[in-house]
């Protein structure tokens, strides 16, 4: 028997059973789940309409808030089982775990990282969006916005999932923004350059070119100080048979692939949070648009604060307010010109926010009617802080400026909240996706990428880069691609090791990379020029 049928057989004897059925207790308990997600989600969202007095005059805002609802859990339902390879090629490819349980392993971990995770990253992803769509979310633009990008994430990474290619949800749905408000743009008749945050967009958009660069050469230097460091050759041989690794090494791994679960479903999870936030605040302003739990003595230093900035920016910007106020912050959020007339405009919506919260005394008690226009109007001066505070041409005192940046906290805090609610039922949508469909990306990353088989410290190297990646991007409110960060640092310990790289996958997955944006922003203005029509 010659070298290349002995090295055939041996990898064929320590490739993993992935073809166990689930039994039918498995079937009853994923079903039970998802009818428990659903039922939860449908009762919090009743029983907070009902607390907050919203009447149901007419049935078809409600078909739609529905309808979008679950193409939102939708996609991050497509985003687990998308993903999952990211957090399970490893332990299932050493054996550390058997392929089902390190699945259902993986779903419990994505389940706890997103509802313990911050929602950074989700208003981070939001304020990619055009403001005057943001604005008007509970138009039909609005709407059209929303089933536009939802639509077209979830088909292009159901396209790259049938196809096996470990593709990024994060640029599948940053692309998708992107191409909506190019679209907006265009229609009513801009410069399709106008209609993104572009400053916002490039930031997005180092951290998802950096994240795979940062796979691919710190999990090849790990691997090269491990085997400086530790001299056991367990370490660096691919798995003999069917057997688990030993003890410490398989602790590490599994280890590894909790943190890389916890750390993905607190990083793509959010981005679900963030437009379901969009389609609550069109459908139903007067219960999600303003946050109804700011205590009362919050809010009444909020007032203050208003007040006080108002006095600091007309200080400094003693010229009149123009007659419009709110459309001369509209044209510089989106045209970024910074012009005399932005400071006594941020000054003139400052204190109209702070009268109309004072009258109310607490956001709860905001008229129904004025809920929507307050809550433009924050979080129309949240973004436009947010931009100036990097303008040089901007120059307020040193007190307007601390002011400015505690009425920002302020004005965040009412208009970025996420209910618990919206966590839970994400978490389970993204769990629960973990745990089907899985089979097609792990083989590419197990399989695929290098020549050899993966050994525990390329697998242990691999992941422990994308755990503390992932973390410190969640940490600083950057959506990166796991999916990147994985795959590539996988090719990284692959290149250290001299395995080889198989070409033909390194290839279809740099295809996926470049195109996965320019695809998605194609699809999603299309389908928002569609339905823009439609609604």
């Amino acid at each position: 028997m010659n070298t290349s049928t002995l090295a055939a057989t041996a990898a064929l004897s320590s490739r993993p059973n992935m073809d166990q059925k689930v039994g039918p207790a498995g079937a009853t308990l994923f079903a039970g789940l998802m009818a428990i997600g659903l039922l939860f989600t449908g009762y919090s969202l009743f029983a907070d309409m009902q607390q907050s007095g919203v009447a149901m005059t007419a049935l078809l805002p409600y078909i739609l808030l529905g309808v979008a609802l679950l193409i939102a859990l939708g996609f991050e339902f497509v985003n687990g089982f998308h993903d999952t390879a990211n957090a399970v090629a490893t332990v299932i490819y050493t054996h550390s775990l058997p392929p089902n349980f390190a699945v259902l392993w993986s779903g419990f971990f994505n389940f706890l990282g997103v509802l313990l995770s911050s929602g950074a990253v989700a208003f981070g992803i939001i304020s990619l969006l055009p403001v005057e769509l943001i604005l008007q979310v509970g138009s039909g633009a609005g709407f059209a916005m929303v089933f536009a990008l939802l639509i077209a994430a979830i088909l292009w990474n159901l396209g790259t999932w049938w196809l096996g290619l470990p593709a990024s949800s994060s640029h599948t749905l940053i692309g998708s923004i992107i191409g909506v408000g190019v679209a907006n743009a265009l229609m009513h008749g801009r410069s399709g350059t106008s209609g993104v945050d572009w400053a916002q967009a490039t930031k997005v958009g180092y951290s998802l070119l950096l994240s795979p660069a940062i796979g691919f050469f710190v999990s090849a230097l790990l691997l090269l100080l491990l085997r400086k460091l530790v001299k056991n050759q367990a370490l660096y041989s691919e798995p003999k048979g069917n057997k688990p690794p030993p003890w410490w090494i398989r602790s590490l791994l599994v280890l590894t692939c909790t943190g890389v679960s916890f750390a993905h479903g607190s990083n793509d999870g959010q981005k679900g949070m963030g437009l379901i936030m969009l389609i609550l605040v069109g459908t139903v302003p007067i219960t999600y648009a303003l946050n109804r739990s700011i205590p009362m003595e919050n809010v009444t230093q909020f007032v203050a604060v208003a007040h006080v900035t108002q006095q600091e920016l007309v200080k400094d910007f003693p010229l009149a307010a123009p007659a419009d106020a709110r459309l001369a912050l509209s044209d510089f959020l989106r045209t970024k010109q910074y012009g005399p007339e932005v400071g006594p405009a941020l000054a003139q919506v400052v204190g109209d926010i702070g009268e109309q919260v004072r009258a109310s005394k607490t956001l709860d008690k905001v008229p129904n009617q004025a809920v929507g226009n307050v809550r433009n109007d924050m979080y129309l001066t949240g973004e436009a802080i947010r931009v100036l505070d990097k303008l040089p041409d901007f120059k307020p005192g040193p007190a307007a400026k601390e002011n400015l940046v505690a009425f920002k906290k302020g004005v965040d805090s009412a208009t970025k909240f996420i209910p618990v609610w919206v966590k839970v039922a994400v978490a389970i949508a993204l769990g629960l996706g973990t745990m089907v469909g899985w089979k097609r990306i792990v083989v590419t990353v197990g399989e695929k990428i290098g020549k050899t088989h993966l050994t525990y410290a390329q697998g242990a190297s691999a992941e422990l880069v994308a755990m503390v990646t992932i973390g410190a991007a969640d940490i600083y409110g950057l959506p990166v691609s796991t999916t990147h960060v994985l795959s590539s640092g996988v090719a990284g310990t692959m290149a250290a090791n001299s395995s080889g790289l198989q070409w033909s996958t390194i290839r279809n997955l740099l295809m996926a990379w470049v195109l996965t944006m320019p695809s998605a922003m194609l699809i999603s203005g299309s389908l928002y020029w569609i339905f823009s029509k439609v609604f």
